[in-house]
């Protein structure tokens, strides 16, 4: 078994500071990529990151474990472009290598992110951290506030809407109240952090690429999304327009929102999914058992969901008793109905599933046997 020890540089400060393109591979030639970049820019993470690699395939092979050490770097304009380019690099070390496992170190949240890249290849068994450690005085504090304020991505993240909130308060305060004033400055900065901490604007970056590749490849989920998008507006437009009818109860209006828009949002969500299960009929893999099951499922979800929004207008707000083929049901016969209509949808949609399941991987199978030049069956 050998263990991959995998320093990731998913900003390519390798590609910046000494010109080498990753992977680099090796004993020797990690280390000689540790001086490239410390004489390059001795103040940079990176070489911290680099040297806890070797020190961690050191006590490996110290301990009998047979390792190899390599440096991978995110090369690209783009996110998906630096990911991929990681991507491209653990699977060419791993294939060269036959790596079993990996040890993963990173030295900042950015590095981070592109784990889940390595585990999709390769067991991760461990992911080192790397924290450089700092004096605790007055000229480390000025030196890290410096450091900082020359980080491009941290000056967007955090500068940009912290300035921008300070410009808006005295604005605010003059228009309205400190009480408004304070609740728009807190409101517009959470925003922000939310923006950032979901990463959607990571989302927001890549979007048009993703769009510009799905019209491309001819994907029939792009019109399907666009359809299942005006579904929803008009969902949530019908709900709100049902809420403000029929009393000031807040949980009467809630209820009327959900029943009136549950319909048109289901069938969003079912046209959504739809398109999906269109492009995987069309790949030549065949369709997933998730994509399968997802559109029964949502169907089932939404029976339920309206059934129970139906019950709770017959009970409170007098809404007239269903009539299903000339027979009047209660509020508690129509809820019934709902619920045993969506369990059977999704059992239904679980069945089919798991048919089509079993039927390609007897696919597989047979088409594997065929194909043995000895004419043997697999065990």
């Amino acid at each position: 078994m050998t263990t991959l020890v995998l320093c990731v540089d998913r900003a390519n400060d390798t590609g910046r500071h000494s010109g080498v393109q990753t992977p680099v591979v090796g004993w020797e030639a990690v280390r000689s990529l540790v001086t490239d970049v410390g004489l390059s820019d001795p103040e940079d993470a990176l070489v911290n990151s680099i040297l806890e690699s070797l020190r961690v395939a050191r006590d490996l092979e110290d301990e009998g474990e047979e390792t190899v050490v390599a440096v991978v770097s995110g090369e690209g304009d783009s996110s998906v472009g630096r990911d991929r380019a990681i991507a491209q690099g653990v699977d060419s070390i791993a294939t060269r290598h036959d790596a079993d496992s990996a040890i993963v170190v990173v030295d900042s949240a950015a590095d981070e992110r592109a784990v889940p890249i390595v585990e999709s290849r390769l067991t991760v068994d461990s992911v080192d951290r790397v924290v450089v450690r700092q004096a605790r005085d007055i000229e480390s504090t000025y030196y890290l506030l410096k450091q900082f304020m020359a980080d491009e991505e941290l000056r967007e993240t955090v500068l940009v809407p912290v300035g921008i909130g300070l410009l808006l308060l005295p604005i605010l305060l003059v228009q309205f109240s400190p009480a408004v004033a304070l609740a728009g400055l807190t409101s517009l900065l959470g925003g922000a952090l939310l923006y950032y901490g979901l990463g959607i604007d990571e989302a927001a970056e890549t979007a048009p690429e993703r769009a510009r590749e799905a019209l491309y490849s001819g994907q029939v989920s792009v019109v399907t999304y666009v359809v299942a998008g005006g579904l929803a507006v008009v969902g949530v437009s019908l709900g709100a327009l049902e809420a403000t009818t029929g009393g000031s109860d807040p949980f009467i209006a809630v209820v009327r929102f959900v029943y009136a828009a549950v319909p048109w949002l289901t069938a969003g969500a079912l046209t959504a999914s739809l398109g999906r299960l269109l492009d995987e009929l069309i790949r030549e893999e065949g369709v997933r058992t998730p994509y399968l099951n997802l559109p029964f499922g949502l169907g089932a979800l939404g029976l339920v969901v309206r059934g129970f929004a139906g019950w709770f207008l017959e009970r409170r707000a007098g809404r007239a008793h269903l009539a299903l083929f000339d027979v009047t049901l209660s509020a508690t016969q129509r809820l019934a109905v709902f619920i045993v209509s969506g369990i059977v949808l999704a059992v239904v949609g679980f069945r089919v599933a798991s048919r089509a399941s079993r039927e390609t991987l007897d696919e597989v199978i047979e088409g594997d046997t065929e194909e043995r030049p000895d004419g043997g069956e697999r065990e």
